[in-house]
């Protein structure tokens, strides 16, 4: 059989941003994505009405990797912060298929650092105590200062891990949600393994360069080209899709391709 489907979203909130109860700050809500078209109907509109209820101003991105290179997170996100223009002061790193069912989770402007939604005591899947995948919260500025993420990371897994090296290289500390009672049913998982597979190939010297620390590269060096770009609305919720085409030198990281 086909994935399970999700149940239809709730219709959004009418726009009421204009209010002073929604506060002075904008979220850019970044999500990488590549043909998961069954979670984004899903997520759209229902991370748009999490988000109203809680009265944070946003913007939800759509980063749509339509080249012909393996999957990279980390690349997508660098894209969507250069693209997310100044009307947002900070980011959320959020995973397509991952919905907060709390409404306690805070998504809040985080002033004094990193602050990790999809901690590992809550995320159905991730437990070890220096991950940051899933849902990350940081101000532009804290973003800049780690020169963003590493872009050698072609596949699935390990650029989080990398990223969380930056963060306490740059002196920031992680911070994670407090007084959540729900545990492992705090969040919705809405992928199915079983369907689609994730590309977690590991290819000559990416074997050893996954545990690395890159340095050099970052935010400075993404190499892009926006194909288009898409205002969308999903069930009445608004987003911006990016048509994004990565570069790859093979010299570099030959494990880009599928070849």
């Amino acid at each position: 059989g086909g994935p399970r489907q999700p149940c239809p979203p709730q219709a959004p909130l009418p726009p009421a941003e204009d209010e002073p109860s929604w506060g002075p700050h904008r979220l850019a809500l970044l999500v990488p994505f590549r043909e998961r078209f069954e979670e984004l109907l899903a997520f759209v509109p229902y991370m748009h009405r999490f988000l109203s209820e809680k009265r944070i101003r946003h913007h939800i991105f759509i980063l749509n990797q339509v080249d012909h290179f393996r999957f990279n997170r980390a690349s997508l996100i660098n894209v969507g912060f250069l693209e997310s223009g100044n009307d947002t002061d900070y980011i959320a790193m959020h995973d397509v298929d991952l919905l907060p069912l709390n409404e306690q989770l805070d998504y809040g402007f985080p002033e004094a650092g990193p602050f990790h939604v999809a901690s590992p005591e809550l995320h159905p899947l991730y437990h070890y105590k220096t991950y940051v995948g899933g849902i990350l919260l940081l101000t532009k500025q804290h973003y800049e200062l780690c020169n963003g993420m590493s872009n050698r990371f072609w596949g699935w897994g390990r650029e989080d891990d990398e990223f969380y090296r930056r963060i306490k290289g740059a002196g920031l500390q992680v911070r994670r949600p407090s007084g959540i009672t729900t545990g492992y049913e705090t969040f919705q998982h809405l992928h199915d393994p079983a369907w689609r597979k994730r590309d977690q190939k590991r290819i000559a010297a990416q074997k050893q360069e996954q545990f690395k620390v890159d340095r050099e590269g970052g935010l400075n060096n993404v190499r892009y080209r926006i194909e288009s770009r898409t205002a969308l609305s999903v069930a009445g919720a608004p987003c911006t899709v990016l048509n994004i085409l990565l570069d790859c030198d093979t010299n570099e990281t030959p494990w880009c391709t599928f070849g």
